[in-house]
C-alpha cells in the first residue's frame, strides 16, 4: 500500500506541476524537462507515468476540471442569470484555464493534445441545458441552442482574456471592481431582452 501511495502522491506532484508549465507556457511551449524540474522529479519517471505531453495534458486538464467545484458548472434555472454567472465563475475560478486556450489559438497543435473529449463533455452540457430550457419555453424557439451557448462563452471569457482591448474601449481594466459591476449589468441586461418571453403568445 505504501508503494501505491507514493506512486499516486508522485503522479500527483507531476499533473500539478505540468498543469502550471502548460498553462503559463502553452502546448508547444512546455517541455517535459521543465515539468520534471518543478515536479521536483527525475525526467524518465515522467515517462513512466505517461508516454508523452499529448497524454500529460489530456490528465491535466481533466485533472483541473474534476477539482472544478460542481457547483460551478451547474448553470442558472433562469436563463437570463446564465451569462452573468459564467462570467463570474470564469473571473473566479478559470483564468489560468482560460489563458491556457489563448495559447491555443495560436499554436498548431496535434490531434487533441488538450483535453478536447472532457472539455466537450462540460460546454455540450451547456448546449444541453439550453436546449432544454427552449423546451420548456424559457428560451426563444428560433434561437440555435448551440450558438447560444458560443454567445455565452465569448462575452465572458473575451473582456477577462484581453484585457488591453477591454481598456482601450472602456478604459478600465478587467480586474477593475467598477468594469466587473458594469459588465455583470450589463451581461444582466442584454441577457433580460434575450430571453424575455413576454411577447410570445401562449
Amino acid at each position: 500500500m505504501g508503494k501505491i501511495r507514493d506512486a499516486e502522491r508522485t503522479r500527483k506532484k507531476i499533473v500539478e506541476a505540468a498543469r502550471e508549465e502548460f498553462f503559463e507556457k502553452g502546448f508547444n511551449g512546455t517541455r517535459v524537462e521543465s515539468i520534471a524540474k518543478r515536479a521536483g522529479v527525475n525526467k524518465q519517471l515522467i515517462y513512466h507515468y505517461f508516454k508523452g505531453k499529448e497524454e500529460l495534458i489530456n490528465e491535466t486538464i481533466a485533472d483541473f476540471i474534476s477539482g472544478v467545484p460542481a457547483a460551478n458548472l451547474i448553470l442558472p434555472a433562469n436563463p437570463a442569470q446564465i451569462a452573468s454567472f459564467r462570467y463570474k465563475v470564469n473571473q473566479e475560478h478559470l483564468m489560468d484555464f482560460l489563458k491556457f486556450t489563448a495559447w491555443e489559438a495560436i499554436e498548431n497543435l496535434p490531434p487533441n493534445p488538450n483535453g478536447e473529449d472532457t472539455r466537450k463533455r462540460v460546454l455540450q452540457s451547456y448546449v444541453e441545458d439550453m436546449r432544454a430550457k427552449q423546451e420548456m419555453g424559457l428560451v426563444p424557439k428560433e434561437l440555435d441552442p448551440a450558438l447560444i451557448t458560443l454567445m455565452m462563452s465569448s462575452i465572458t471569457i473575451y473582456p477577462l482574456l484581453y484585457g488591453n482591448v477591454t481598456r482601450l474601449i472602456t478604459g478600465l481594466e478587467p480586474e477593475d471592481p467598477a468594469f466587473q459591476e458594469k459588465w455583470t449589468s450589463f451581461l444582466n441586461e442584454i441577457s433580460k431582452r434575450i430571453f424575455n418571453m413576454e411577447h410570445e403568445e401562449d
